[in-house]
């Protein structure tokens, strides 16, 4: 599509529906219509802003200059690969999967480091995960990190039914040439 909004377009799109929906939320919970522990506040505001900042779809372009593989700083040249994998506006600009393979790929290159790091340097201490992880805890994450991805999406004109339009395309496509 013609015009596809800059990486700084999408940054300040989510900054300002990020302020409306603050506002919001701020309002509801000092009206008591909605209870929002800071907690939550703080997994939903570090979601959102690593989808924003960090998670971008459009790390799949990260073979050349995305303000997403900018922000990671020295470690951006780890996305490179994801740039490789996926093609541009196809499975990693649909609204379901999409965010999920940012967040899988991220989950393969932590596991490939820390295997690196208890194999080569096994008196580095790492980090522990707490168990279990609550739902309370993980939903805000979750939702601020999708509401990210999703303004990315709708601001580059991609429908909720982009993967499915896709794949159903190639599919009648396929199923004619077999005729």
């Amino acid at each position: 599509m013609a015009g596809m909004p800059s990486g700084r377009v999408h940054n300040l799109i989510n900054i300002a529906a990020y302020s409306v929906l603050a506002a919001g939320v701020l309002y509801a919970t000092r009206t008591n219509l909605l209870v929002v522990t800071q907690v939550q506040t703080l997994n939903f505001t570090l979601g959102f802003m690593a989808g924003t900042f960090l998670l971008s779809p459009d790390l799949d372009l990260s073979e050349g200059r995305v303000d997403s593989k900018r922000h990671w700083g020295l470690l951006g040249f780890l996305w490179v690969p994801y740039g490789m994998i996926f093609s541009h506006r196809g499975l990693s600009h649909t609204w379901i999967l999409g965010p999920l393979t940012r967040i899988a790929y991220l989950a393969v290159v932590t596991a490939l480091i820390v295997g690196l790091l208890r194999t080569f340097a096994p008196d580095v201490q790492l980090p522990r995960i707490p168990h279990p992880i609550s739902v309370k805890f993980l939903l805000p994450l979750i939702l601020g990190y999708y509401l990210s991805q999703w303004l990315h999406l709708i601001a580059d004109g991609v429908r909720p039914d982009h993967g499915v339009r896709r794949t159903s395309k190639k599919v009648r496509d396929f199923a004619r040439a077999r005729r």
